[in-house]
């Protein structure tokens, strides 16, 4: 089993996603109207036509992010064929998109989903005052170097590793003082760049621990089952199958590292060499190409890309 499907965290947003596979398929419909039930919201309507700042608002854009998945993995499963369990070794997804993974792979259905996702955008939101946070990437800085950065940045405050994309492209985040010392200190220790991040709060660090909380609650309300095909977790870049460690990884998540490039790599040492990414946006293909070199990344979010996986599966 060379293929993995992997699925796409905040950023990866845009007006107007999902729509043709809406207007195409009644899978995907399906699901757009499943998920504005569960949230007694029309989340489709503003997924379509905006506006954009709306959408951003995280509460919004987990569950949206989460629908434009799942309704490309139903049209796959309709139109190409697709079974998870025979046609992959694994599922992954970036933040908010493990739980996207975790749908896909039957652990959760589509509306306790876009609930959790909810709560989990709703909860990360409110961990910390706004103004109180931040987020920056470093770029051209190995993962080591910049945790060494986080930790001499932090100075009392919280400056953690929040996301280790590959590529040499780590993101930090915890109180803004320390993050801005952070960007400064890069710079001095051979960074191509760092930036701050335009985000509404920062994600996976200690500073979330109120949002951890309630994911705990939350999650402890929901059935999960075992998935399908095992889900490499964000936390364990390793992959994850009971239901115990599934609910245990997801809590974590919200304030640890999101180690991707590390569960790229380890898909790719298990024999994957074609990674999927399902939903909107190419930001994961782009990062696996230079993570795992010599494999393939596809993106599949448009009738057109249904169709021309189709083609591969069944060529």
């Amino acid at each position: 089993m060379t293929r993995a499907f992997i699925f796409p965290g905040q950023g990866s947003q845009t007006v107007g996603m999902g729509k043709a596979l809406a207007e195409a398929f009644p899978q995907a419909k399906a699901v757009f109207n499943e998920v504005d039930e569960a949230l007694s919201q029309k989340l489709s309507t503003l997924m379509w036509e905006g506006p954009a700042e709306e959408l951003t608002l995280t509460a919004n854009t987990q569950p949206a992010l989460m629908a434009v998945s799942l309704a490309a993995i139903r049209v796959l499963e309709a139109e190409a064929g697709l079974d998870l369990k025979q046609h992959a070794a694994f599922v992954a997804g970036h933040s908010l998109g493990e739980y996207s993974a975790l749908a896909a792979a039957g652990s959760l259905s589509i509306s306790d989903t876009a609930r959790l996702l909810r709560i989990r955008g709703n909860a990360m939101q409110n961990a910390v005052p706004v103004g109180q946070g931040a987020m920056a990437a470093l770029l051209g800085l190995e993962y080591d170097a910049a945790l060494e950065v986080a930790r001499e940045a932090a100075q009392g405050e919280v400056c953690d590793a929040a996301n280790d994309n590959g590529g040499a492209q780590v993101v930090v985040s915890g109180h803004k003082s320390a993050v801005e010392r952070a960007v400064a200190i890069a710079q001095t220790k051979g960074a191509k760049r760092a930036v701050m991040l335009a985000v509404s709060a920062p994600f996976h660090c200690a500073l979330m621990q109120p949002a951890a909380d309630a994911m705990r609650e939350a999650l402890d309300r929901v059935t999960v089952n075992a998935p399908v095909v095992p889900v490499v977790a964000n936390v364990e870049a390793a992959p994850i199958t009971d239901p115990a460690a599934i609910r245990d990884a997801l809590v974590r998540q919200v304030t640890g590292t999101v180690r991707w490039r590390e569960s790229v790599a380890y898909m790719a040492s298990q024999g994957v060499n074609s990674f999927y990414e399902v939903g909107s946006g190419k930001v994961l293909t782009g990062l696996v190409k230079r993570i795992a070199s010599g494999a393939s990344g596809a993106a599949i979010g448009t009738p057109e890309d249904v169709a021309a996986f189709k083609a591969s599966l069944n060529g």
